[in-house]
């Protein structure tokens, strides 16, 4: 299987490509190629938007989704797939899910550290999070994944997240796999 991890000059894409290539994906630089393209995590969103869209990589992404083909977003990712986000003043995200990321406001910020969501245990590492009608699970009250069309953004780490992590993304690798068999 064929990915593309999104390197918008930010993030932890090495830890990313890492876990991936571990779980068999052929990582490949073509986003519109790609069976999968991953927006990752780590960074600060108007310089993130403001290198994806010098990059081009924003109209990547949203033809991508819109062509139904899928997009996986983590933490960062998830946040700047949302439409608009109040970090750094305020930032117009990619607007592939519905929703925008706000600065946490209640507990330790930014919330470090392994939290569970359905039972497992993920890392995180954030400040802000994503408020969305497309929300599938949470993490203490946060939401942890969204899904919108061949969009799917989780907020915490799972490259930073053991075999749990390694599970997860497999899942989502098989998902996408299965996906594009049906299509075919």
């Amino acid at each position: 299987m064929k990915v593309a991890v999104c390197d918008y000059r930010a993030g932890n894409i090495r830890s990313v490509e890492i876990a991936l290539r571990r779980l068999g994906a052929e990582l490949v630089d073509d986003i519109q190629g790609a069976d999968l393209a991953v927006l990752p995590g780590v960074g600060a969103a108007r310089s993130a938007m403001g290198e994806l869209q010098r990059q081009g990589l924003d109209e990547a992404l949203r033809g991508r989704v819109r062509d139904g083909r899928p997009v996986l977003g983590i933490c960062l990712g998830l946040q700047l797939a949302v439409e608009w986000s109040e970090e750094d003043g305020g930032v117009d995200g990619l607007g592939l899910l519905p929703g925008k990321a706000l600065r946490l406001r209640e507990g330790r910020v930014p919330r470090i550290g392994w939290a569970e969501v359905d039972g497992t245990a993920y890392y995180f590492a954030h400040s802000y999070a994503v408020e969305t009608p497309a929300a599938t699970a949470w993490s203490d009250g946060i939401v942890a994944e969204a899904r919108s069309g061949a969009f799917l953004g989780v907020q915490f780490h799972p490259e930073k997240s053991g075999a749990a992590g390694a599970r997860y993304l497999d899942r989502v690798l098989t998902q996408v796999r299965e996906r594009s068999l049906s299509r075919a």
